[in-house]
């Protein structure tokens, strides 16, 4: 089978739901090989690669791939790519994950596709593109098909694969070595997940009504365990802070459940969250737009409908 890298998302040493994701594509099409950046690969990181498909695990521990931004990595997955030659290449349509995936496209005049939501054979690429107003299929013509692929837009299934460490040796440029990571500061974490990363994520607009309000719409995902988002409506009126904000001048997330309350559905919102897998709009106007995407609508005030959602979640625990 074909090799197909897997560039790894970790946090001190504790491998991120979307590489599974990652790997979970690759073995559909190929072999994969995660690709491990920097120091930190433990055992229980390796078996974990390997319980969802990593048949190798390309490990280059060098301090310098983290001591600086975002080049080294490039130049790691360049190296791979030209001593291996696989049949593509898989990163995490983050923000630094679209930068690796755009130097590496250079360095190995490849071409390069970002926010796919899905993978077929011949690394065909489902993505929404314009605002989220058109879904097309995409294929990289030229090189070594390089896709970042959007968080949470695969359910993670485990398939044992080989596991077996391969030490990378890789001698970072000085190009590379442009910008220096000089400090960093670890953001708490709070009880709810990742926004980009939740499975479920439910989120309020402006018929929240006020940033007391959300006490509301944080009430229900925390019944769900889910990530709070907000609208751009209500992070530019304050009620919520911006970094939750949902749509296409915000995050863009892709769980399996998306609930939206007192949001209207305009487009900037929908290019952002259209790719869940189920969406449930709860909206007191029987006409919004979010009705036109959504799987199940509640036509109603979210203040009434919602606490009565969470009452019913929590009596079901």
């Amino acid at each position: 089978m074909s090799e197909i890298l897997v560039l790894v998302e970790h946090v001190d040493g504790e491998v991120k739901k979307v590489t599974l994701e990652l790997l979970t594509l690759a073995k559909s099409l190929g072999s994969p090989s995660a690709v491990w950046a920097g120091p930190g690969l433990t055992d229980a990181a390796t078996a974990k690669l390997a319980e969802y498909g990593a048949d190798k695990v390309y490990n280059a521990s060098s301090q310098e791939i983290v001591d600086y931004v975002v080049a080294p990595k490039a130049e790691l997955l360049a190296q791979l790519v030209s001593e291996k030659s696989p049949a593509g290449v898989l990163v995490a349509a983050t923000a630094e994950g679209k930068e690796i995936a755009g130097r590496l496209a250079v360095k190995t005049d490849s071409g390069v596709i970002t926010d796919a939501v899905g993978l077929s054979d011949g690394f065909v690429a489902d993505q929404s593109i314009f605002g989220g107003g058109v879904n097309v299929k995409s294929k990289v013509a030229k090189g070594t098909p390089i896709v970042a692929v959007r968080p949470n837009s695969t359910a993670p299934v485990a398939a044992a694969g080989a596991g077996a460490v391969e030490e990378v040796a890789v001698t970072v440029s000085d190009a590379a070595k442009a910008a220096r990571v000089v400090d960093r500061v670890k953001q708490e974490k709070g009880a709810r997940p990742e926004l980009t990363e939740a499975a479920i994520v439910v989120s309020g607009g402006r018929g929240v009504g006020s940033a007391d309000n959300f006490s509301v719409i944080e009430g229900l995902a925390d019944a769900l365990g889910a990530a709070v988002g907000a609208s751009r409506a209500a992070t530019d009126a304050g009620w919520y802070p911006h970094q939750f904000q949902v749509g296409q001048t915000g995050k863009t997330v892709s769980p399996q459940l998306y609930i939206a309350a007192g949001i209207s559905g305009a487009i900037q919102h929908r290019a952002g969250m259209q790719t869940a897998k189920t969406i449930i709009a709860i909206n007191k106007d029987p006409e919004a737009p979010i009705f036109e995407l959504a799987d199940y609508g509640i036509v109603g005030d979210l203040h009434q409908v919602v606490p009565q959602l969470t009452q019913e979640v929590s009596n079901r625990k």
